[in-house]
């Protein structure tokens, strides 16, 4: 176990290196010149290139990227050119409701894909089936900007159940559960179908086996060899979907906290790249990609415990 999490600390740390790499020139390409966000629309030349120099802007690529991975390395993101804050000051506020969403999304939807994979299993040919592959066929096709819109108009705006606007309190307050639901709802809806299907295919699977037959010939309940022989075999594939999902969810949420106004690091990502501040957009893409790394990680040491033979 031990060698398993070390080789894949080492993976990630070569995939860290290569992200900030390409993080950073990235938005070497991006429309802006922070220098002349920083000096005002409308500053003199003079101003705007004093600026430039100042941050060495003005200096070869090499020597830019060699400052930037230097100050990164010592734990220094820079400061926001709007806020002019510290970027880990504006990331520290931002990445506890980015996880309250991503809580509240896998919380309930994992348990509920499963769920529906594993009925559409043991139904196998029948209407209900055929009815839960179909809605998660209709999950996968449509795109989540759509999902939250249909939800806000239909659940905010005309039943006006739930609230659909900003983040009002932690999520253990009743306040802070109204506010997520919403987010963490349209969110959930496009992670279902691919849990509910790849749930199916692998119960199916299992439930091929000798030893689920002979649990069966044994006169075990149908519902009894589900859960004791079957989906402790059948949850790796789930686990490792969870895993290679985690970038999809993590652009959803993007595109979630956009709509809801939810104060998240997706909506800091996306403000701080129309407003050109390439400090806060680097801090924040490199926050999202680390989280994606540690979430890899833990998905690859519980599919280790969940296969033993893995550790061999």
């Amino acid at each position: 176990m031990i060698e398993i999490v070390l080789r894949r600390i080492l993976i990630s740390a070569l995939v860290l290196v290569a992200v900030t790499v390409f993080c950073f020139l990235l938005l070497q390409l991006v429309p802006g010149d922070p220098a002349q966000v920083i000096a005002g629309p409308i500053a003199p030349p003079d101003v705007v290139a004093s600026v430039r120099e100042s941050l060495g802007l003005d200096r070869p690529l090499p020597y830019q990227f060699w400052a930037y991975a230097s100050r990164l390395a010592a734990g220094d993101l820079g400061q926001s050119l709007i806020s002019n804050r510290p970027v880990s000051t504006e990331l520290a506020e931002a990445i506890g409701p980015t996880a309250e969403l991503m809580f509240a999304c896998l919380v309930w939807s994992i348990p509920a894909g499963t769920a529906l994979g594993t009925l559409a299993a043991a139904r196998q040919g029948s209407v209900i089936d055929r009815t839960i592959m179909a809605l998660s066929v209709a999950g996968l096709s449509l795109p989540v900007f759509f999902i939250c819109l249909l939800l806000t108009q239909l659940i905010g705006v005309t039943w006006q159940l739930l609230p659909f606007v900003g983040r009002e309190g932690p999520l253990w307050t009743v306040e802070g559960l109204r506010h997520i639901a919403l987010p963490a709802l349209s969110l959930g809806l496009i992670f279902i179908g691919p849990v509910a299907r790849i749930s199916r295919s692998s119960v199916l699977e299992v439930m091929r086996l000798d030893h689920v037959r002979t649990a069966r010939a044994k006169g075990l309940s149908q519902r009894r060899v589900l859960i004791k022989h079957v989906l402790r075999n059948a949850l790796i594939p789930i686990v490792t979907l969870v895993g290679l999902q985690a970038g999809y969810l993590m652009g959803g949420a993007v595109v979630t906290e956009s709509i809801f106004s939810w104060p998240g690091i997706g909506r800091l990502a996306v403000g701080s790249i129309v407003s050109s501040d390439f400090a806060l957009a680097q801090g924040a893409i490199m926050v999202m990609a680390v989280s994606f790394m540690v979430i890899n990680l833990l998905v690859d040491v519980l599919y280790a415990l969940l296969d033993p033979r893995i550790q061999k």
